[in-house]
């Protein structure tokens, strides 16, 4: 689904014209960009959040040459699905995934690292 797309069926369901569901569609996006760059989160329940990431500074390599460079620290945008839209696209979730004893000693000893 595109914006497009979104504003005409927004435009169709609440009997608006287009003009008018794109900029209520604009708005809605631009309060969720305007909450997120001064850090908030920004929860649509039981749809999801948007959320910001810190990501650390690191080191990578370019491609091309094969030289090490480094990557500034940043935020970035994130979205965190609610409970409802996970059921509502993937199905109910059963029981819950059981960790091989492998991957519980690599957890045990990745947490005593920290």
């Amino acid at each position: 689904m595109t914006k497009a797309d979104l504003i005409e069926s927004v435009a169709g369901e609440a009997e608006l014209s287009k003009r008018q569901a794109g900029e209520i569609v604009d708005l809605i996006l631009d309060e969720i960009k305007t909450a997120l760059q001064k850090g908030d989160r920004v929860a649509l329940t039981p749809f999801g959040s948007f959320v910001v990431r810190h990501r650390k500074a690191r080191e990578g390599r370019n491609p091309k040459t094969g030289e090490k460079i480094k990557i500034a620290a940043r935020k970035v945008p994130a979205f965190v699905a609610g409970k409802a839209l996970k059921e509502a696209v993937g199905g109910a979730r059963s029981g819950g995934a059981k960790k091989s004893p492998a991957k519980k000693t690599a957890a045990k000893k990745s947490a005593k690292r920290r």
